[in-house]
């Protein structure tokens, strides 16, 4: 078995399993807010992730 390098990501509980369907990059689903992520995959998901909370941010700008 080879280790895979990793980080702990911590988000809302939802985010990042709705990503995964696209592509698997979890390796391991620690409990609901924490995950740990291929760690060459962690500014992909971290943008993906911005984007994601971007879309469900109110803003009074128009």
């Amino acid at each position: 078995m080879r280790a895979i390098r990793g980080v702990i990501l911590t988000c809302g509980e939802a985010n990042p399993l709705l990503m995964n369907e696209k592509e698997s990059f979890i390796i391991e689903d620690l409990d609901e807010y924490h995950l740990v992520i291929k760690a060459e995959q962690e500014y992909r998901v971290r943008k993906e992730l911005e984007a994601e909370l971007e879309k469900n941010t109110y803003s009074l700008e128009t």
